[in-house]
This record gives C-alpha cells, structure tokens and sequence, in this order.
C-alpha cells in the first residue's frame, strides 16, 4: 500500500523507525539490507520512512535478517518471559496488504507464534524458502498449502508443519479467507541468509 506525501502511516504504527534502527545497528547499509531481503533499495527505503507499509511476508523476512520477531518490530511485547498471552479480536492486531495478524506468543524465544487472517488469493505466487521449521493451523476457512511439487488443500482443524527449506506457499481458497495460527522458528544466524533459488523470496 502506497501513502500519499505526508500520510500517517498509521496500520502497521512505530515499524518504519524501528526497522530503520535495526539496520543501522546491525551496521547494514540500506543496500545490503535490501539485497538480503530481495527487496530494492528504494523500496526498504521506503519501508523505512513510513511511505510504504510492508506486508507480513516482508516483515518475516526483515525479522530474520536483523535477528528480531514480527512481534518486536511492531512493538507488541508482553513483559520479558510472561508466560501468558492475553487473547482478544483479530482487528485489535496490524494489517498490512490485506493480513491481519497479531501476537499469539511471548518474545524473545526460540519459536514465534502469530494469529493471522489470509485474505483471498494470497501468495499465489509468492514462493518462500529458507532455513528452519514451520507450523500451521486452520482455525477457519479453507487453505491450499503447496510443498514442493505437492499441493494439500487444508480445512479447519487440519495443520501443516514442514521444514521451510521445502519450497512452500499459502493461499486463502474463500473469498472471505483463512484465519491461522502460525509458528516458526527464529534464526538469528548468518544461516538465515542461505535461501534458494532464483526468484524465490528471503522470508
């Protein structure tokens, strides 16, 4: 989504200078971080400055390169270690691109855990890979998971958990989409970095 000059960007609130100052202290120049993320750098520029708003695939992907959770970046932490994460309607979370997500675990721990809507059609072309583990669950509508070659249309109550070195994409298969929990694991190594294929996103 594309803001006009001097628009708020107001839906994903604080992420723009919070992913500015994660590179600039992980000493990444503007061109590093965008060619790691397969992003221009005119674009991660425009992340940065609040002018773009970045989807939840991007912000997987910058969470890894710099180390971080989609959690921090939006600036949804619970206290250090609290076991307990308070529930609440999916439209209290972020939206960006048609995702609506929020935090469904604690930070700083090996594992990230999102509740999240898939709108219709989402990712169809969109094919991710990269080191670790990924587990989802339906919990309503329908989802068609490709792995590989393989193609699994899921319903609710079924779950997916995969290696993310698998090639792998998600699409919403009703018009009124999907809503998951998503859990992956976090990798805060240069291990992150070594994705596959020409084309293939660094999510």
């Amino acid at each position: 989504m594309n803001l006009p000059e001097g628009a708020a960007a107001d839906e994903v609130p604080g992420v723009a200078p919070r992913l500015r100052d994660l590179r600039r202290n992980r000493g990444l120049t503007l061109e590093t971080a965008a060619r790691r993320a397969e992003l221009s750098p005119a674009h991660l520029s425009r992340l940065e400055t609040g002018r773009r708003q970045p989807s939840l695939p991007m912000l997987l992907g910058l969470a890894r390169i710099y180390g971080t959770t989609v959690s921090e970046l939006l600036g949804e932490m619970p206290p250090e270690r609290d076991a307990i994460v308070r529930g609440g309607p999916l439209g209290a979370g972020a939206e960006a691109d048609g995702w609506r997500y929020r935090q469904a675990g604690g930070s700083g721990r090996a594992m990230q855990a999102l509740r999240v809507h898939v709108p219709y059609g989402t990712e169809s072309d969109l094919v991710r890979v990269h080191p670790g583990e990924e587990w989802l669950y339906v919990l309503e509508g329908r989802l068609r998971v490709a792995l590989g070659e393989s193609l699994h249309d899921l319903e609710a109550g079924d779950s997916a958990h995969f290696d993310s070195l698998t090639p792998h994409r998600i699409a919403a298969l009703a018009r009124e989409g999907a809503q998951l929990l998503f859990v992956h694991t976090l990798l805060q190594s240069s291990a992150a970095e070594l994705c596959l294929g020409n084309g293939i996103h660094r999510l």
